[in-house]
């Protein structure tokens, strides 16, 4: 299946579709998921269209991780979590919903639950504050 530039995450990156910022580079983006698992779950994509991570480009992988572990020890300073889970779907049968590539932050704590994958939308008012406590640990 070839790259599908209208997907929601190259709409963002695009400018088309809002986010909560949560960092942002010349080569990545990350943002605050509107259907978070935890409190303060981030996606880090990168700029480059690219499908999944075995479509993207060693510069794109190489910078797309380096985003992944910024964002990582600014959410471990920002909101202490027990644990921090990175994630990250190649293709349907993975469980990789959205076309392209992107990687989970998610922040986890001792017997908390995480919320179900896609299931409840949070407004961006609500996310915003997470947002900045993370951004202020960059």
């Amino acid at each position: 299946m070839p790259y599908d530039p209208n997907n929601i995450f190259a709409r963002i990156l695009r400018g088309e579709i809002p986010c909560v910022k949560v960092y942002e580079d010349a080569k990545t983006l990350a943002f605050m998921d509107v259907m978070p698992e935890s409190e303060g779950h981030v996606l880090v994509v990168p700029k480059e269209d690219a499908q999944d991570i075995l479509d993207l480009s060693a510069d794109g992988l190489s910078a797309m991780m380096a985003t992944v572990q910024k964002v990582a020890r600014a959410v471990d300073k920002a909101l202490a979590p027990d644990g921090i889970q990175l994630r990250q779907y190649t293709r349907a049968a993975a469980g990789q919903t959205v076309f392209h590539v992107h990687f989970h932050v998610l922040p986890l704590w001792e017997g908390a639950h995480l919320a179900p994958h896609g299931k409840v939308m949070v407004e961006a008012a609500k996310l915003e504050p997470i947002a900045a406590n993370i951004r202020s640990a960059l």
